[in-house]
């Protein structure tokens, strides 16, 4: 057996006595339920941790997180959330889209809390915004329709180019129909071509690079998807390689080494989620509590990856910086 399947089957195993004595004890469960894995996880659980912190819940001294990851297999989610619902999870808080449908179909009574990148009453996750229904509300990142003002930036920092590349994840599907739809109105409106590119593996990241160099494109927008955001160095490691200026959502990109990043703080954002599972736990209602909305976003420059590739950063784009790394 291999290592890997050994250690999720023994996690799997040692779920229910965990979940068990902490019911026993009294402490209330918290499901955490990602599309992606622990390493690109790092951002969100310290945001949600802050966030229950702040409402006075401490994991492993007054709470317990039991947390199912994916591994970017979305047939295994609605599993991973049914299993969290025969825990008899306090709340289930739902990180990303495919996550959250999953929860809302495991269960109508555990509430749940979702982070999601695109509106969730379209979605069918909610009925309203202000008034969610049910037992679910959260959060919307609006990540999905922030391609146009993340091509926009993307075009002030390299304004000659004809053609720009954009990246998705094809097994993330409403979220990428969306973006695709906001990137392509936008690039007409600026004059510009798309090359569309789809990945969902390492291996189709690289062979996006190699169509990108083939096509002499003359930059990369990378969607915002769990799996990329867990593939940042490699990401980075080829758009310097091959010399194309590259964008994604998150902060932490341009700190592996990557151009430029533009999107909301993660932290923040599930800081804001742990508030919300913190007050549900407290006795709040899903169905009273308004679905949120970023209220930071961060446009994050790396002077030193700038220089590297011979682009000079327009006193503009610095100027509106919220952190430029040298």
């Amino acid at each position: 057996m291999k290592r890997r399947t050994f250690i999720t089957l023994l996690g799997g195993a040692a779920a229910w006595p965990l979940a068990a004595r902490a019911q026993q004890a009294g402490m209330p469960v918290v499901g955490y339920l990602n599309l992606g894995s622990p390493e690109s996880d790092t951002p969100r659980l310290t945001g949600l941790r802050q966030g229950l912190n702040q409402t006075g819940y401490v994991e492993g001294r007054n709470l317990v997180i039991e947390y199912r990851w994916g591994g970017n297999q979305a047939d295994r989610l609605p599993a991973l959330a049914a299993e969290l619902v025969r825990l008899q999870a306090t709340v289930i808080v739902a990180a990303g889209l495919l996550p959250s449908l999953a929860a809302k179909s495991a269960t109508t009574s555990i509430p749940i809390v979702f982070s999601v990148g695109a509106d969730p009453v379209q979605l069918g996750l909610v009925a309203s915004l202000n008034r969610p229904g049910g037992n679910i509300t959260g959060f919307n990142s609006f990540i999905g329709e922030l391609g146009s003002k993340a091509l926009a930036v993307l075009h002030e920092l390299v304004p000659n180019i004809a053609t720009v590349g954009f990246l998705e994840n094809p097994n993330n599907n409403l979220t990428f129909e969306l973006t695709t739809r906001d990137v392509l109105a936008a690039a007409a409106v600026m004059g510009l071509s798309v090359q569309i590119l789809k990945a969902s593996t390492d291996r189709e990241i690289d062979a996006a690079f190699a169509s990108l160099v083939r096509a002499r494109t003359g930059a990369l927008l990378v969607g915002g998807d769990p799996f990329f955001n867990s593939r940042f160095e490699q990401i980075s490691a080829l758009a310097a390689r091959h010399g194309i200026p590259t964008m994604c959502p998150l902060r932490e990109f341009a700190v592996t080494g990557g151009l430029i990043s533009y999107g909301p703080s993660v932290t923040e954002q599930y800081r804001q989620v742990g508030l919300y599972t913190g007050r549900i736990l407290k006795g709040e209602r899903p169905a009273d509590l308004p679905v949120q909305e970023p209220t930071k976003y961060e446009l994050v420059l790396n002077l030193k990856t700038a220089r590297a590739l011979g682009i000079e950063i327009p006193m503009t784009l610095l100027a509106r910086a919220d952190e430029v790394i040298e």
